[in-house]
C-alpha cells in the first residue's frame, strides 16, 4: 500500500506573483506586437492629398515597390513587402489605377492592390474628325495602346459584328466624359461605346429621328456636316433644317465640307469648281442624298441640332463676308447668288485663293 500524497495549497502571495508575471508578459507581448503592427503596417503614408499609382502590364514586383515608394513616400516598405511575400502577390499583380489617400497605410494599400480595387478614371471621347484621333486620344488616357484601338476599329469583321461598316463607324461614338477603369481593353472600350450609343438613342430620340425620316446613323451623318459647316451653336439647328429641306426636295446637299472630306484636305479655305469634280460618294455636289457615313464624329450638340432642327424655308447658305463664322441664309437662288458674290469679293480682298 502506497502512502497518500499530500498536496499543500500554494501560498496566496506566491500565486499572485506568478499570475502577475504571466499577465505582464502577455501585456508586454501585446504592446510589442501593437508597436510592431503600427510601425510596419499601420503607419499612414506621408502625403497630404490623394495620389494615384498606375500599374500596367509591364510592371513586376520591383517596379510596383518603386512606384509606391515614389508616390506614397513611406518611411519603409516592410509591411507591404511582408504581405506581398506571404501571399504570393508577385505572381498575380493586377493592373489598374489605385488611389493612396491621406491616412492610408500599408495594410489598406496592399489589400486594394491585391484585390484589384481600382479607382475609376474620367475618359473623354471628343468630337473629332477621324477615327485615328479617337484611337490616339483613348491611348493617351488609358492603359491600352492607341494601336490596339486603331487595329480593332479597322477590323471589318469585328465592326460588322457590332452593326457598323468602315464608313458608318464614326456614328457609334457619342462624345462625352465617361467613368471607366484605366486598364480596360480595346474590346471593353468599344463595348462601352456601344452601351453609351444605345443609352443616347432612347425612345424619345428614336421617335424624333423617325419623324424626320432618318436612322440614327443618318442623323449622325447629317450632324457631322452641320458641325463642319458652323461652330456657332445657335446656327446649328438652322443649318440642320436647311439640309433637311434639301433632302425632302430631292436636291443635292452641295455641302462644301463633304468636298474637303472627299479630298482629305480639311484645311482647304476656298472651294473652287475643280474641287467640285472630285469623284467620291462623299462629294454631295455630285451624288444625291447623304454621304455613306459621317465625315467626323459629331458632338452631342450637333446630334441634338438635327433632332431638334429649326423649321424654316431656307435652301441656301453662304458664309458671311465679315468672316464671323456665321452665315447668310436664302430661300431662293437669286438671293443666294447675291450673298455668294459678297463673300467671294471678301475672299478676293483678303487674297484667299
Amino acid at each position: 500500500m502506497h502512502p497518500h500524497r499530500i498536496f499543500l495549497p500554494m501560498n496566496k502571495k506566491k500565486r499572485n506573483i506568478i499570475l502577475g508575471i504571466g499577465l505582464a508578459i502577455i501585456l508586454l507581448g501585446a504592446t510589442f506586437g501593437g508597436i510592431v503592427y503600427h510601425y510596419f503596417f499601420a503607419r499612414p503614408f506621408q502625403i497630404t492629398e490623394t495620389a494615384y499609382i498606375y500599374i500596367d502590364r509591364d510592371d513586376n514586383i520591383d517596379s510596383v515597390y518603386q512606384k509606391i515608394t515614389l508616390i506614397g513616400q513611406p518611411k519603409q516598405m516592410f509591411g507591404f513587402e511582408y504581405q506581398a511575400e506571404k501571399n504570393g502577390y508577385a505572381q498575380r499583380i493586377r493592373t489598374g489605377r489605385y488611389a493612396i489617400k491621406p491616412g492610408d497605410n500599408m495594410r489598406y494599400l496592399y489589400r486594394r492592390l491585391a484585390m484589384g480595387y481600382q479607382t475609376p478614371v474620367k475618359l473623354t471621347v471628343g468630337s473629332v474628325r477621324t477615327l485615328d484621333r479617337i484611337a490616339r486620344n483613348t491611348g493617351r488616357q488609358l492603359m491600352i495602346d492607341s494601336i490596339e484601338v486603331a487595329r480593332l476599329m479597322a477590323d471589318t469583321a469585328y465592326i460588322r459584328s457590332i452593326g457598323y461598316s468602315k464608313e458608318t463607324l464614326p456614328a457609334l461614338f457619342i462624345p462625352n466624359t465617361y467613368e471607366v477603369y484605366w486598364d480596360m481593353s480595346a474590346e471593353d472600350f468599344i463595348n462601352r461605346m456601344v452601351k453609351e450609343h444605345k443609352a443616347f438613342w432612347n425612345e424619345k430620340r428614336m421617335q424624333q429621328a423617325q419623324a424626320i425620316g432618318l436612322t440614327p446613323t443618318e442623323v449622325s451623318t447629317l450632324a457631322s456636316i452641320v458641325e463642319e459647316e458652323t461652330a456657332n451653336q445657335a446656327e446649328k439647328p438652322i443649318v440642320a433644317g436647311l439640309y433637311i429641306n434639301r433632302l425632302k426636295r430631292g436636291m443635292l446637299l452641295q455641302a462644301d465640307p463633304t468636298v474637303k472630306f472627299s479630298m482629305q484636305d480639311f484645311g482647304l479655305k476656298r472651294i473652287l469648281f475643280k474641287h467640285l469634280e472630285v469623284d467620291s460618294p462623299y462629294n454631295t455636289y455630285k451624288y444625291a442624298g447623304l454621304p455613306p457615313g459621317p465625315i467626323r464624329v459629331p458632338s452631342f450638340q450637333g446630334l441634338e441640332s438635327v433632332l431638334n432642327y429649326t423649321k424654316h424655308n431656307y435652301l441656301y447658305m453662304c458664309a458671311k463676308e465679315d468672316f464671323s463664322g456665321t452665315h447668310n441664309f436664302a430661300t431662293n437662288s437669286a438671293q443666294h447668288a447675291a450673298n455668294a458674290r459678297r463673300y467671294q469679293q471678301a475672299l478676293n480682298r483678303r487674297g484667299i485663293r
